[in-house]
């Protein structure tokens, strides 16, 4: 075996010890579990602002209660003003609960 062929398979079999490789190898596949994770959220059929029209409701039924609507790029923010009914318009008809629990609405005829 000459000189030079000794030196190759000697460099092949020194394992490489350096700390700051494996720190490295870790760092590289940690981004790409990183990446894996975040297309998998951005894919995902529940993901809410993947839709093109969205209504959430925040705080239902409390005074601080917000709607926001998501309609393409455009995002609407209703807040609630605390007081309930409150607002100019006029009587449109009458509801009615039966007995079975649907509800009748009966429109107004004319004026009242």
């Amino acid at each position: 075996m000459s000189k030079r062929q000794f030196s190759i398979l000697n460099s092949l079999d020194t394992d490489d010890d350096d700390p700051v490789l494996s720190t490295i190898n870790l760092i590289d596949v940690f981004m790409v579990v990183i990446g894996m994770l975040m297309i998998a959220v951005i894919n995902n059929p529940m993901n809410p602002f993947a839709q093109d029209k969205l209504t959430i409701i925040r705080n239902e039924g409390q005074p601080d209660m917000e709607i926001l609507q998501k309609d393409g790029q455009k995002i609407t923010r209703f807040k609630a003003s605390g007081a309930s009914g409150e607002g100019d318009g006029e009587k449109a008809g009458t509801a009615y609960r039966m007995k079975d629990g649907t509800l009748v609405y009966v429109p107004a005829t004319g004026k009242p």
